[in-house]
């Protein structure tokens, strides 16, 4: 004799052990974060301006494109392509770019259109004109890469870095003791309660 609504309460539950196992494997908590320019910031035109980041470690990201965009106008000024993303810093020389408080930075995969983050809106000033507040220096032991004009759609990345060769590689998600393990109870279970019906 089979307990009908036993089954299919275990058979549901066993799915879902399952299934949850298989999603605890696949998430990560992917941190990124630009310190960098930071809210409000005021970058000075014909001038080098640091830009900083935060990221996880083990997210898999090892590169990016780095793209400068405005709010109000369409368009988008390519910065650098393959920007190694362990450095946590670039400089970006500013030369005779339009004035305007609706800038931000695009952290992006533009191979695979995988957007990683975004830069709060910061200003750019005139080249005539100075900063109200303290600017971060530019950093000396990082490249700095020089951007001038507006958006243009056939003026490529302003500099191309190398890949990062760590990049190349399939990166698989660790696997923790306790995905494991719940994995393990869900099919042990699964099977114990398919034979026990079955006999």
């Amino acid at each position: 004799m089979r307990p009908g609504f036993l089954s299919n309460i275990f058979a549901s539950s066993t799915t879902a052990f399952i299934v949850l196992a298989f999603f605890s494997l696949r998430a990560s908590a992917n941190y990124f974060v630009v310190t960098n320019p930071a809210a409000s910031a005021q970058w000075p035109n014909n001038a080098a301006n640091l830009v900083t980041w935060q990221k996880g470690v083990l997210d898999g990201v090892d590169m990016f494109d780095l793209e400068m965009a405005r709010m109000s106008q369409d368009g988008l000024i390519l910065v650098a392509r393959n920007v190694p993303a362990a450095q946590g810093k670039l400089n970006i020389q500013l030369q005779d770019i339009p004035p305007a408080d609706d800038y931000f930075l695009i952290f992006i995969n533009s191979t695979h259109g995988v957007l990683h983050t975004t830069s709060s809106r910061f200003t750019i000033l005139a080249p005539s004109a100075s900063p109200s507040g303290s600017v971060p220096s530019p950093a000396g032991s990082v490249p700095t890469v020089t951007v001038s004009g507006s958006p243009n759609p056939t003026i490529l990345f302003a500099t191309t870095f190398p890949p990062v060769v760590s990049a190349a590689q399939m990166l698989l998600p660790p696997v923790h003791l306790s995905q494991l393990l719940l994995t393990f109870v869900g099919v042990f279970f699964g099977v114990a309660w398919t034979l026990a019906l079955g006999s």
